[in-house]
C-alpha cells in the first residue's frame, strides 16, 4: 500500500485563524459575551445512550499490529477493552473487511449523537453515546483497527451550507459572529478505511434524523459529505493516521476552557438545538419511512451556502504557504 498521507499546511494555519478569530470576536463583542455569561442560563441534559456496551471477555480477538493505521493513537485506543468487545460484537473478523466496515459506519453515524464537548478518548465517546464529528471518526476509526483494518482522518476546514448554518453555527450569537469572522468552520471530516486497494470514505458524523430535519440526503458508505454536508476550503484536506500532526493535546486543552469556562451556555444552545432537530428528524422519517425520504430528498436537494457578512480585518495579515 503506497502511503499517500498528507498534511495541509494551510488548515494547521486556518486552524490559528481560527482562533484568533474567536479572540476577535471575544474582544469586540465583549458587553453581548458578558450578557450571555449572566442572562438565564442555558440547561443541555445528555440524552440516553442508544445502545447497550458489551461485555469484555479474555480471549476476544482484536488486532495487535503496530502497523501504520492499525495502532492506537491519540484519542483513538483501538485496544481499550469496551472498543475490542464492541468490534467482535460488530462481527470483527468474522465477516468481510466492506460488510464489517459498513456495519461500523452505521452504528456510529446512526447512535452515537452529536455534541459538542472537549476531545476525550474513544473509551469515553462509547460510554456516553454522544460526541463532535472528530470524536465520532475516532471511534468509527478505533472499531475498524481493531478488526485488523486499516484506518484514518479525512480533516478539511469546511465551509457549511445554509442547512448546517441555521440549526448549529446560527443557534448561538457567539457561535454565529465567530463564523462570521472566518467565512469557514474550524475543522470537520471523515473517515477512511483501506479495502480492497483503495481508501473507502466513511461521513459519520450526521444521524439520520439530523439529515432529514434539514432536507439532505442520508449519506452512505462510500459517499463523501463534501458537496452535501459541507464545501472544503481548497488546498486544507488532510488525510492523517493521527491527530496529533494537527494540534495535538493543546488543541483539545484551549477546547476545553472555551467550551466548560467561557462559554458553556452558547455550546448548551448549539447541543439543544441538535437535539430539537433530531426530534424534527425523527417525525419526518416515521412519517415518509427512511427509504422514501432519502429518495426524494436526493432528487430535490441542492446544498446552498449560506449568506454570511465577513468581517474585515486589514491590519491582520497571514502569509499564504
Amino acid at each position: 500500500m503506497q502511503d499517500d498521507e498528507v498534511v495541509s499546511k494551510k488548515l494547521k494555519l486556518f486552524i490559528f485563524k481560527g482562533i484568533i478569530a474567536l479572540g476577535f470576536v471575544l474582544a469586540t463583542n465583549l458587553g453581548t459575551f458578558m450578557k450571555l455569561r449572566k442572562g438565564e442560563k442555558e440547561i443541555y441534559k445528555r440524552p440516553p445512550r442508544r445502545y447497550e456496551i458489551p461485555k469484555y471477555r479474555m480471549g476476544m480477538k482484536y488486532c495487535q499490529s503496530d502497523e501504520k493505521y492499525l495502532r492506537p493513537t491519540l484519542y483513538c485506543n483501538c485496544r481499550a477493552p469496551e472498543i475490542i468487545a464492541m468490534a467482535n460484537k460488530l462481527g470483527a473478523f468474522k465477516k468481510s473487511d466492506y460488510e464489517y466496515a459498513k456495519d461500523v459506519f452505521e452504528f456510529v453515524k446512526r447512535n452515537v449523537i452529536l455534541e459538542f464537548l472537549p476531545m476525550d478518548d474513544v473509551v469515553d465517546t462509547l460510554r456516553r453515546g454522544t460526541g463532535t464529528c472528530i470524536h465520532k471518526i475516532s471511534l468509527f476509526i478505533a472499531l475498524c483497527r481493531a478488526a485488523g483494518i486499516k484506518a484514518r482522518y479525512k480533516l478539511y476546514a469546511p465551509i457549511i451550507t445554509e442547512a448546517w448554518y441555521e440549526h448549529l453555527v446560527g443557534a448561538d450569537p457567539l457561535a454565529g459572529r465567530w463564523y462570521n469572522a472566518m467565512g469557514y468552520f474550524i475543522l470537520h471530516g471523515e473517515g477512511e478505511v483501506y479495502i480492497d486497494g483503495k481508501w473507502v470514505v466513511a461521513d459519520v458524523g450526521p444521524t439520520p434524523e439530523r439529515q432529514a430535519a434539514q432536507g439532505i440526503p442520508i449519506t452512505k458508505f462510500g459517499e463523501d459529505s463534501i458537496g452535501t454536508w459541507f464545501y472544503a476550503v481548497p488546498n486544507t484536506i488532510t488525510k492523517i493516521e493521527c491527530l496529533s500532526k494537527l494540534t495535538g493535546r493543546f488543541g483539545s486543552y484551549l477546547s476545553n476552557i472555551f467550551m466548560k469556562k467561557l462559554a458553556p451556555a452558547s455550546f448548551a444552545r448549539i447541543n439543544n438545538s441538535i437535539l430539537q432537530q433530531i426530534e424534527k428528524g425523527k417525525k419526518i422519517l416515521e412519517e415518509m419511512g427512511e427509504e422514501e425520504y432519502d429518495e426524494q430528498a436526493r432528487k430535490k436537494y441542492k446544498p446552498r451556502l449560506p449568506e454570511v457578512e465577513l468581517i474585515e480585518r486589514p491590519e491582520i495579515v497571514f502569509e499564504s504557504d
